[in-house]
């Protein structure tokens, strides 16, 4: 618990950060009055309140999002089916991807120095799982992440603003290496769930007239929240 209480605040910040469109710098303090806002001076913008230890203006993604999105990942890893040593692997993943998709709902973007580290880092400890785990858990995980990243960068180049952008293809270069992993009926699953949701979102937002036709949704958190159902789902 004293782990998860020093991470979450590192995902706050990361989410605060980035929290800025394309090309735009790195968010380093409060928008309101311009306080500084870093490890040095946590609080209380990077706890649950996300005030402004100055003006008491909000701070980066809602109050208490974070923190529940912290502990939801802690029940994940503890209900999570234990598959050849993919734990460490899928609490790296939830650590760089959780923030991600904070800053993809707020700006509609997943930056790269997110969602590098957590490929990056997913296919490292993949890796080492690996040398005690059946060789089928490594190829699997190879073949899906890099298949369903290509897919991903496929639609952008072939449908541009009309399909997924190219952070979303650097995010299921992660995403698609921890479900292969987990086998080829859990990577399908979360990629139905993922589709699903969308879908269903989509039409709800459509039948409150809160979108249009042309309304372009961020699909991080539903490729979260369809790897994260298809990995408890697989126990």
């Amino acid at each position: 618990m004293c782990a998860i209480l020093t991470v979450i605040p590192l995902m706050r910040m990361a989410a605060l950060r980035y929290s800025v469109p394309s090309g735009a710098p790195s968010r380093t303090g409060c928008d309101a009055c311009g306080a500084p806002v870093g490890l040095t001076r946590p609080w209380p913008a990077l706890g649950p309140a996300a005030r402004c230890g100055r003006c008491r203006a909000r701070v980066g993604p809602p109050p208490g999002t974070v923190e529940l999105a912290g502990l939801a990942a802690v029940l994940l890893l503890a209900l999570a089916v234990p598959s050849g040593g993919a734990l460490p692997a899928l609490a790296w993943w939830l650590g760089w991807t959780i923030p991600a998709v904070f800053v993809d709902l707020a700006v509609h973007r997943l930056p790269d120095r997110l969602t590098l580290p957590a490929a990056a880092g997913t296919w490292l400890l993949l890796g080492v799982a690996a040398l005690d785990a059946e060789p089928g858990h490594w190829l699997r995980a190879a073949i899906g992440g890099a298949g369903l990243a290509l897919f991903f960068a496929s639609s952008t180049l072939l449908l541009g603003h009309r399909g997924f952008g190219l952070g979303d293809a650097k995010l299921a270069l992660s995403a698609g290496a921890l479900l292969g992993w987990y086998g080829w009926p859990v990577l399908v699953l979360g990629l139905l769930v993922a589709f699903g949701l969308s879908a269903l979102v989509s039409v709800g937002l459509l039948a409150v007239r809160r979108a249009r036709w042309s309304t372009h949704l961020p699909f991080g958190p539903f490729l979260l929240l369809g790897a994260v159902s298809a990995i408890l789902l697989a126990g």
